[in-house]
C-alpha cells in the first residue's frame, strides 16, 4: 500500500508540474514585439493573459539597434512573435534569425492587408492601419491560445473602438490648419500624412544626412512655404534639424513615433501638428 500511495504521489505531482499550454508565467502567452506600439497593441489584446518582451527598447533606433542576449533568450522561449512586417532595418538584418532560433515560435505579420508605400516601414502611426494591425494580433493570439478567443475578441473590439475615435479626432484637430505641408528630419509620418490631407517634407532621405545644397534647397523651400517648424524625433540625432530652424528663424519640436502608449502618443502628436502648421 505504501508503494502504490508513493506512486499516486509521484503521478499527481508529476501532473501538478506539467506546463500549462501556453507555457508563460501563470499560463501567460510569451510574446515578443520588435518595437514599444507593438507591445501596445498586444497588451491592449491581450490584457493580462500576456507576458510582452520589446526588442528595440525606448530611446534606441530601429536603423542600428542589436538585440542582447537576454532578449534572444526571451525569443527562444516566446509562443508568439509580433513584427512589423514591413521593412524596418530591424527586423531586415534579424528577423529569418529570429524565426530559426525558435521554430515552434508563432509569428505574426502585422502588415498583412495594408498597402506598404514604397519601402516606408512606419505603417503603425496610421490609426486606420493600426486597427488592421491590431486586428492581426487577435488572430495570433487566438491561434496560439485558441480557450481565450472569446477574451481576445472582446478585447479587440474594444480597442479598435478606441482607435476609431482618435481618428475622428485626429481628423477634426487638423481639419481647420492651413498650411498643410510640415518639414520633418526623418521621414516617419507618411502614412499619417496621407489619412489627412497633408504633405511631410523629409531633410533625411533614405537614410541619409543632407547635403549642404540639400540644406540649402530646403531653407529655400521652408521659407517660401511659410514653414518655421522642422519636426524630429528622440531616436535620431537633431544637428541638422537645428541648422535649418536656425536658417528659417523657427525652431525644432520633437514628436517620438515610436512611444509605447499609443492612442495618447498620437493624441500629443497631432496637437502638436495643428500648434505648429500655420
Amino acid at each position: 500500500m505504501k508503494k502504490i500511495m508513493v506512486l499516486l504521489i509521484v503521478f499527481l505531482a508529476l501532473g501538478c508540474a506539467a506546463p500549462d499550454a501556453p507555457g508563460g508565467d501563470e499560463g501567460k502567452v510569451r510574446v515578443v514585439v520588435s518595437i514599444l506600439p507593438l507591445a501596445d497593441f498586444v497588451e491592449k489584446v491581450g490584457g493580462d493573459k500576456v507576458d510582452v518582451t520589446v526588442m528595440i527598447p525606448p530611446g534606441a533606433s530601429p536603423a542600428t539597434y542589436e538585440p542582447t542576449p537576454s532578449q534572444l533568450k526571451s525569443v527562444s522561449e516566446a509562443d508568439m512573435y509580433v513584427k512589423v512586417g514591413a521593412p524596418i532595418p530591424f527586423e531586415m538584418v534579424w528577423m529569418d534569425k529570429i524565426a530559426r532560433m525558435n521554430e515552434d515560435m508563432g509569428v505574426v505579420d502585422c502588415s498583412s492587408g495594408i498597402g506598404i508605400a514604397g519601402n516606408d516601414p512606419h505603417i503603425w502611426l496610421s490609426p486606420r492601419n493600426a486597427q488592421i494591425m491590431v486586428g492581426n494580433v487577435y488572430v495570433g493570439l487566438a491561434e496560439v491560445d485558441g480557450e481565450n478567443d472569446e477574451y481576445y475578441s472582446g478585447n479587440m473590439d474594444e480597442y479598435v473602438l478606441e482607435l476609431e475615435v482618435v481618428d475622428k479626432e485626429i481628423e477634426s484637430a487638423l481639419l481647420g490648419v492651413d498650411m498643410r505641408k510640415f518639414m520633418v528630419f526623418h521621414p516617419a509620418w507618411g502614412y499619417f500624412a496621407r489619412d489627412y490631407g497633408l504633405e511631410q517634407v523629409p531633410v533625411e532621405a533614405e537614410g541619409k544626412e543632407p547635403s549642404s545644397a540639400d540644406v540649402s534647397r530646403l531653407v529655400e523651400f521652408a521659407k517660401e512655404n511659410g514653414i518655421r517648424v522642422v519636426f524630429a524625433q528622440p531616436q535620431f540625432d537633431s544637428k541638422s534639424a537645428e541648422a535649418i530652424a536656425r536658417e528659417i528663424g523657427g525652431k525644432v519640436v520633437f514628436v517620438d513615433p515610436l512611444a509605447r502608449d499609443y492612442t495618447r502618443n498620437l493624441r500629443i502628436v497631432s496637437k502638436s501638428f495643428a500648434d505648429n502648421m500655420h
